[in-house]
């Protein structure tokens, strides 16, 4: 599976309608069309597909047509995504009509399109599962638990000295995590 590093931004054209396609992270969907809707009032859709992995590591996946004929629009945009093998990924595509109606063939090709003219400008990379961890040093092994959290990809939420030794919460890839958490586990 692959993700992206930073939304992304592609504009097409098609029979003067024009098509502003953006792929954002999922967690960014909602805030992001409330946000399209107020800087483009004037435009007459802004259809959206994401998919994404829920807390139970389950895939969840739609397609939203907003407004244009069902199917034409959202699920096009959504076998893009599919077809790229794209996770936590959101596409929002804003539709300003051009006075020529597409059709429902001529909408699928101009919605896909869009949202692969997206795809083709994003920096994709490899999607790593990230999760968090509490471990524990005591201070004999401190320094080394320091070292190991100071690998790329780990970031130290917290950090506590108590008379034992040194516990820390770090967040990074879930296969590293695991392994650090059996190297430095918490006490019972």
């Amino acid at each position: 599976m692959k993700t992206i590093a930073r939304p992304a931004f592609a504009e097409t054209e098609e029979k003067k309608s024009r098509f502003l396609a953006e792929l954002v992270f999922h967690d960014d969907l909602a805030k992001r069309i409330d946000e399209l809707r107020a800087l483009h009032p004037k435009a007459n859709h802004h259809v959206n597909a994401y998919r994404y992995l829920n807390d139970e590591g389950q895939l969840i996946e739609h397609g939203k047509d907003d407004g244009e004929p069902s199917g034409t629009s959202g699920i096009p945009c959504l076998k893009v995504l599919q077809g790229r093998d794209l996770i936590n990924v959101a596409v929002i595509v804003t539709r300003y009509f051009g006075g020529t109606k597409l059709g429902t063939g001529g909408l699928v090709r101009a919605y896909s399109g869009s949202a692969n003219a997206v795809c083709d400008v994003a920096e994709i990379i490899e999607y790593i599962p990230q999760g968090e961890a509490e471990l524990f040093a005591g201070f004999s092994d401190a320094g080394t638990l320091e070292q190991a959290c100071a690998e790329d990809g780990i970031t130290i939420l917290d950090r506590q000295f108590d008379t034992d030794g040194t516990r820390i919460k770090i967040t990074g890839p879930r296969d590293r995590l695991a392994e650090l958490s059996v190297q430095f586990p918490m006490p019972e």
